[in-house]
């Protein structure tokens, strides 16, 4: 395991920042994006895209408070400091304006380095994800879980994703990494069409529990105006929580972004819909 030098050498990689450990992943070749997980706290390996290493040099971020990265001291795991660490990687690695892939809450932390950090990147590519978390996000996914269980009525497993959903969080990792897996046919647009495909990578899923992570409220709505770098907008059209609503509501207010809709997606469009994601993300860093 390397600890800073050749940092954009293929394999893993751990770097200290703010005596905070954080782990990243490299692989492919090509210019250099940044890829920021989802959750908070999923592990980084369900959002491998190997198509695009064929053509990128993806540089797999383990954001603290998951796989291998350290915690942070009182739980502040707040969207600022998740742009920070992710801009100092980037200027650990030496590339001039690499680019910024970020999944669902990993694409909120897309936007706030957009804020934050202006012309610093080659151009972020939003994936799934949305620019506020709060009650109304909260509102919106559970309205989608209950179109999702007309939808998918008799299915084996629809009804327990649906009650998974409204269950509380809890702080046993193993409980929580069950109920992550019982609810993955509400991620897709036809779990039981990919279910056969899925198989090897289910055991990818994983997650982090820090018991002491605070959750807070994060609206950027009223700024996204003030974006100037190139943005890409990805969002599969059966998305439930970071769908077409968030998905044209960024778009209309950042000037410039392209919007892509996949149209036989849910959550995880580099799945379901692999080529045509690869495909959009290419011809982004292409333009």
């Amino acid at each position: 395991m390397s600890t800073g030098k050749g940092a954009l050498s293929p394999g893993t990689h751990e770097i200290s920042i703010d005596g905070i450990t954080q782990r990243y992943h490299v692989a492919g070749n090509g210019p250099v994006c940044l890829v920021h997980p989802g959750g908070p706290g999923m592990h980084w390996e369900y959002l491998r895209l190997p198509l695009l290493e064929a053509s990128l040099k993806t540089v797999y971020l383990a954001p603290v408070g998951t796989e291998g990265s350290g915690f942070v001291p009182g739980g502040d795991y707040g969207m600022k400091r998740y742009a920070h660490l992710a801009r100092a990687v980037a200027d650990r690695l030496g590339v001039p304006r690499p680019y910024f892939m970020g999944h669902s809450h990993g694409g909120c932390v897309g936007l706030q380095l957009a804020l934050d950090f202006p012309g610093e990147f080659g151009g972020f590519i939003l994936y799934d994800t949305g620019a506020t978390v709060g009650q109304e996000l909260y509102e919106s996914a559970t309205a989608g879980v209950t179109e999702f269980a007309l939808r998918h009525a008799g299915r084996p497993g629809t009804d327990d994703a649906v009650r998974s959903w409204g269950e509380e969080e809890t702080g046993d990792k193993q409980l929580a990494l069950e109920r992550v897996r019982m609810m993955l046919p509400l991620y897709f647009a036809d779990y039981w069409h990919m279910e056969p495909q899925l198989e090897s990578w289910v055991s990818t899923v994983d997650i982090t529990i820090d018991e002491a992570r605070k959750y807070e409220p994060w609206d950027v709505r009223s700024e996204l105006d003030k974006i100037t770098d190139p943005t890409l907008i990805i969002a599969g059209e059966h998305d439930f929580i970071g769908g077409l609503r968030w998905a044209r509501q960024m778009h209309e207010s950042i000037n410039g972004s392209r919007l892509v809709t996949l149209s036989r997606s849910g959550h995880f469009g580099h799945l379901e819909e692999p080529d045509a994601f690869a495909q959009a993300v290419r011809d982004f860093i292409a333009s």
